[in-house]
């Protein structure tokens, strides 16, 4: 006999909600209030997660010229600033490896002091550009704020806990990888204390003071108050487990990265670097370039600005920016990595037209982008403005290839028009399309042999002329950067190894050459079906020959070549044929 036992809160109020269902319908339910927790059952919480020995930041084994190289891959200039960056970044994440490696973080030096950085430059020369990159590189989990949002603990306005908390999100709820993240504020110049203002101010000196614990080492609790989401999961945490659940981030080896273009700090260094007495009260200022005098920045001046020298005793690591000449912008647009002229390929892409530029096309573009006087923004402001007839009007008509030249960026109305109105002129857009797509091709190419990317780098694969040259076709015909098109070609030839042991059993296996995989690679679309497809229909095409080879006790491993791509029923007739021959 079988003793029946109580049914538990969630079956009774099942067994009750289906009664009251049947007798009066769907729209009477019972809802639990969850006031009562069930009992806290043994072993119900999971021993505390560490990092294990293959976790990523046990792999951080980035040199500051390593990184360095890649930053070289996409921005212009900047030399000082990206040597800083890699090299404070690197060894802020080799030092939390070695720790780790050699008795844990608990073994620190106590009074070991982060490596925060300070970014100093005019817009648009390249600072979000760089975190996001080295963000990117790295692979930790990455936030970006904007110091203008943020107040005061307590008072309306953005808590900057909420940085914290926002990289326990970007980390996928990951408490030990959100913990070795990078958080980057912007606008940090707009907390500067007012000069002429008079009491309490919780949205410049507060933010600072309130920036101030998180910057150095402090628990940052994930669950908050005005935060209604985490306070229903808080509670459904309570009523199932009948006890509080505490979530923190500890911020001691969150690397803060601050930038702001700081307009008149370099006035304040001017006046302390360049000032000589002559008699009492008269100066005589220097009037160098005020660049020079930004690259001369002490704490002394920072504090002057308007900051807290509390503030300013936590960024230890301050660099400064250089402002981008016409040549510099030049430059920008002809980086194959370029985000501007490779976005506005994409553009037109999805509308079926080919895009190229002219070399003098992009001279234009750099000088007009100059006025704009807000660096490689105006790249961007200026471009949309050139291109924004022609994105219009063309994806309705039957033009296919679009050459822009110099005339086109002085006058882009003016050329449309002609480019509408003369067929010989489609045509030679085409042949001159043809011509600059394949001197931009050879270009490729010679960027990418000179790369640093990872897949380069990797001992397991082989980067051969051939790869360089599909992925340079990538690159163009895809409009990828140098980095997606090396990520792409590696997680095809992992994924083609992978179907190499679907097709591999019983001792007998059946593999690609590198050749083979080239061959396989060449050919369009580059996708994982397309390539499943591809090498599901040779080993189907060589099937039978392949059962009566796996039967052959001297036969162990079919290697098939790249003749075995083109033509698989061929190749499989004279390997049965050699193999069984009297």
């Amino acid at each position: 006999m079988v003793k029946n036992s109580l049914p538990s809160q969630k079956e009774l109020e099942k067994e009750i909600s289906d009664y009251l269902s049947e007798k009066y319908g769907s729209n009477v339910k019972i809802i639990s209030t969850g006031m009562f927790p069930e009992p806290a059952r043994q072993q119900e919480d999971s021993p505390p997660k560490v990092i294990a020995d293959d976790d990523e930041i046990f792999k951080f084994r980035i040199r500051p010229e390593e990184l360095v190289a890649y930053l070289d891959e996409y921005v212009i200039r900047q030399d000082e600033a990206k040597a800083v960056l890699a090299t404070k970044i690197c060894t802020h994440f080799n030092r939390i490896r070695y720790a780790m490696e050699n008795g844990g973080l608990d073994r620190q030096s106590v009074g070991q002091v982060k490596s925060n950085v300070l970014l100093i430059g005019p817009t648009g020369v390249g600072k979000t550009f760089l975190i996001k990159l080295i963000a990117r590189k790295l692979g930790v989990p990455f936030v970006k704020g904007d110091a203008t949002k943020f107040s005061e603990t307590g008072y309306v306005g953005g808590d900057v806990e909420d940085l914290v908390r926002d990289l326990a999100r970007q980390a996928d709820g990951d408490l030990e990888k959100a913990r070795f993240g990078i958080i980057y504020v912007d606008e940090i110049d707009k907390i500067a204390a007012s000069p002429n203002r008079i009491g309490h101010d919780v949205s410049r000196t507060g933010v600072q003071r309130a920036l101030l614990k998180p910057m150095e080492d402090t628990d940052v609790d994930l669950k908050v108050p005005h935060d209604p989401i985490s306070q229903l999961e808080a509670m459904e945490y309570y009523r199932t487990h009948g006890k509080r659940e505490k979530l923190s981030v500890n911020t001691k080896n969150i690397l803060f990265i601050m930038s702001g273009a700081f307009n008149t700090l370099d006035e304040i260094v001017r006046k302390r670097v360049g000032k000589q007495s002559i008699g009492f009260e008269s100066t005589v200022t220097s009037r160098k370039d005020d660049a020079r005098f930004l690259k001369q920045v002490k704490a002394e001046d920072l504090i002057e600005f308007g900051f807290e020298s509390e503030f300013v005793g936590r960024l230890p690591v301050v660099t400064v920016l250089d402002q981008l000449s016409e040549e510099d912008l030049f430059q920008v647009l002809m980086n194959p990595n370029s985000a501007v002229v490779v976005g506005k390929k994409q553009d037109f892409r999805s509308y079926g037209i080919k895009v190229i530029f002219e070399e003098e096309a992009l001279r234009e573009i750099a000088a007009m982008a100059v006025g704009e006087k807000t660096g490689a923004r105006g790249l961007l402001s200026v471009m949309e403005k050139i291109m924004l007839p022609f994105e219009k009007k063309l994806p309705s008509t039957d033009i296919n290839f679009l050459v822009v030249s110099a005339q086109m960026v002085k006058d882009p109305k003016g050329s449309l028009a002609a480019l509408l109105g003369d067929p010989d002129l489609k045509a030679s857009h085409r042949e001159r399309y043809q011509v600059l797509a394949a001197a931009e091709y050879d270009k490729l190419v010679a960027f990418l042999k000179a790369s640093r990317a990872d897949c380069f780098l990797r001992p397991e694969i082989s980067v051969s002329e051939e790869r360089f040259r599909i992925m340079a076709r990538m690159c163009q015909n895809d409009n990828l950067d140098s980095n997606d098109a090396c990520e792409m070609l590696l997680d095809l030839v992992s994924y083609i190894w992978e179907c190499e042991g679907e097709y591999s059993h019983d001792g007998f296996s059946v593999s690609f050459s590198e050749e083979a995989i080239d061959r396989i690679l060449a050919r369009l679309p580059r996708n994982r079906k397309a390539v499943k497809a591809i090498c599901d229909g040779v080993v189907k095409t060589c099937e039978y020959g392949l059962r009566l080879l796996s039967q052959k006790k001297d036969v162990h491993e079919v290697v098939i070549p790249a003749e075995g791509i083109d033509d698989p029923e061929k190749f499989i007739n004279a390997l049965v044929e050699n193999k069984f021959k009297l």
